[in-house]
């Protein structure tokens, strides 16, 4: 049976790489799991389900052969499933994570209950996706055993919540395992997370720019080229809110000011060409730091280095600029 304190031996840092659409694949999961970080895909990504079955039997059978190979305990993957019954692989994707048992499962959209109880039937963990303290609750009520908190500033379909007040709010009332969500993407970023609360942090636009990324080039270095001034928040392209590039929606000939004005016809938008996620690209509002393309351990091993080096500044400052008067 899985556990959040039985996968913490195995993690190099307490990142899950978040599940990103059209761009996550089996290998990046694969090369963020040999690096000590939770690699994740949506189940969507594989165009069918019987790709999706191999997807997740290559995924299975290379972090065995990395762990025989060096004797390591590669980190836990994740499967991301869309609960809604929209989802017309509903059925036969549940089923397939019934057969080849992922160990984390990240539950989006809709009820969680049935992925919970075919999960925990072989002792693997759910992770539920939640934009507020409604939904949170909600996910808790149907037996979820983390929440994954999507706040403002998180790439793709983020939240509206300031990530510390949302947080603060959760913990008031959980103290199972919590992800936080929205513009982290430094080592310091991930140790504030910690010391606010969360058990782990979501990095998505970070990883983008990966070499192992499905991502175009010119995502990528759009990505590097941009800041947080170039994102908009807008439910323009699908009817939910969502952090976008603005060069990209420029590139599409799109005007800004008329994505004020609200949501766009989808039939519109296919009359014109413009095809959300594949010419309108999503981002988060930590992108600024961003300022190359480099291979998944690479930017794993940055990180590591960040984070520690934050940790042990972290002591220093607050005692060189504050002084007790107890």
């Amino acid at each position: 049976m899985y556990s959040l304190e039985s996968i913490k031996p195995q993690l190099k840092l307490p990142i899950i790489i978040a599940p990103m659409f059209l761009i996550s694949n089996p290998n990046m999961v694969i090369k963020s799991c040999e690096q000590g970080v939770i690699g994740s895909f949506p189940a969507l990504n594989a165009r069918t389900n019987a790709e999706l079955i191999n997807w997740m039997r290559y995924i299975k059978s290379e972090l065995n052969e990395f762990q025989k190979r060096t004797e390591e305990n590669p980190a836990p993957w994740a499967i991301n499933f869309i609960c809604h019954r929209t989802n017309k692989r509903y059925e036969e994707d549940l089923q397939a994570i019934s057969e080849l048992q992922p160990p984390i499962v990240i539950t989006s959209l809709g009820d969680p209950s049935p992925v919970v109880k075919i999960v925990h039937a072989y002792g693997g963990l759910v992770f539920s996706d939640v934009i507020n303290v409604s939904f949170a609750k909600k996910a808790i009520e149907k037996g979820t055993d983390g929440l994954i908190l999507v706040s403002a500033g998180a790439g793709g379909h983020g939240g509206e919540l300031n990530p510390i007040s949302f947080l603060n709010e959760v913990r008031s009332f959980w103290d199972g395992p919590v992800v936080l969500a929205g513009g982290i993407s430094e080592g310091k970023d991930i140790l504030a997370a910690q010391v606010l609360g969360a058990d782990l942090v979501y990095m998505g636009s970070k990883f983008i720019v990966a070499e192992e990324s499905d991502a175009e080039d010119e995502y990528k270095q759009m990505i590097i080229d941009s800041s947080i001034e170039d994102i908009i928040y807008t439910n323009y392209f699908s009817g939910i809110s969502a952090n976008y590039l603005i060069p990209s929606i420029e590139n599409a000939g799109i005007d800004l000011v008329e994505i004020k004005n609200g949501m766009k016809d989808k039939n519109e938008l296919k009359r014109i060409g413009v095809r959300t996620w594949k010419d309108i690209w999503g981002a988060g509002q930590g992108i600024g730091p961003i300022q190359k393309i480099e291979q998944i351990e690479e930017i794993i091993n940055e990180l590591t280095v960040t984070y520690h080096d934050e940790a042990k500044d972290l002591g220093k400052k607050w005692r060189g600029n504050y002084v007790s008067k107890s």
